[in-house]
């Protein structure tokens, strides 16, 4: 079975003039290459899994070109000895998947790929039945990792050092990892949310969850998933020089930010506690790069 890691993550307070004290909690640090919270939303699902001794254990899951979770999961399976496979949206990257970073660092971690149309991506069901009746004993992940043994997992996040916040913050894709916090906050502990993709269902999905109505949701100021705006890029590169503490254009650059405005605009009550978890995602900053690289502007600093 797999073991807790025993690893202290820390908690570094940000120097700010806002009349609130924000924290970041570096999640990122709980394993080099099994990203932050993808670790904690894969962890009980896969124990569960190995309980049943299945013969030649597969994990099968779903993800596009620089997906956080198709990177996670390549690790997680090489780290622990489990064959994956990674079902990839786009079938236009089949010929050239070698010159994405996200793809190539996977593929070292012996996973295979089986690409996909973007339409037929769309159509998970269709999916997951066909390869189930492939891959009888395998374990299918949804993209993402979000489902309800990971919000189960992601209270592993939570303990004594988490208590004393006013309020828990992360990024929101999927909604498993808020909908964790969530359901194993402390009482009177107020939940904010920074949505990056725009799903009016999210709300919904993270209360079915979650079981709990202590939570808000914002939008990111450019919401739209994988959009990197230049003042995103700025405040990254800011953020770094700092607090010497990398974040990603997806996730946790877009969480930080958003937090840092709504200081700005006396959203949170005087004298706050804010804890921000840092989920991880900085594999996806050589992608990113790619993109911006193409497009002539300014790239994200960063130093793996």
């Amino acid at each position: 079975m797999l073991q807790i890691p025993e690893h202290k993550i820390p908690i570094t307070e940000l120097k700010t003039n806002f009349d609130v004290r924000i924290f970041i909690k570096r999640e990122d640090l709980i394993h080099p290459k099994i990203s932050g919270n993808k670790f904690w939303k894969l962890f009980l699902s896969v124990n569960q899994y190995l309980e049943v001794k299945p013969e030649n254990p597969l994990l099968i899951t779903f993800g596009g070109a620089f997906s956080n979770h198709i990177a996670s999961v390549s690790a997680f399976g090489k780290e622990f000895g489990i064959k994956t496979i990674g079902i990839i949206r786009g079938n236009e990257l089949e010929n050239n998947w070698h010159e994405n970073p996200t793809l190539s660092e996977a593929s070292k971690n012996r996973m295979d790929f089986h690409f996909v149309s973007r339409e037929d991506y769309k159509n998970k069901e269709k999916l997951t039945e066909d390869f189930s009746n492939h891959y009888p004993n395998a374990l299918i992940i949804p993209e993402g990792g979000s489902n309800k043994m990971a919000v189960e997992g992601v209270q592993y996040m939570l303990g004594n050092d988490t208590k004393d916040f006013d309020y828990l913050c992360t990024a929101v894709g999927t909604g498993g990892t808020i909908a964790g916090i969530s359901k194993f906050a402390e009482a009177g502990q107020k939940v904010l949310g920074v949505k990056v993709v725009r799903d009016d269902s999210l709300e919904k999905t993270i209360l079915h969850w979650s079981g709990k109505e202590n939570f808000e949701l914002k939008d990111a100021e450019e919401n739209r998933y994988g959009k990197i705006s230049d003042e995103n890029v700025r405040f990254i590169n800011w953020f770094l020089e700092e607090y010497q503490i990398p974040l990603d254009p997806i996730y946790t650059g877009k969480l930080m930010q958003t937090i840092f405005e709504l200081a700005e605009k006396g959203f949170f009550p005087k004298g706050s506690r804010i804890l921000a978890f840092h989920t991880g995602g900085l594999q996806g900053i050589k992608g990113a790069n790619l993109f911006l690289k193409s497009k002539g502007r300014d790239l994200i600093d960063f130093e793996s």
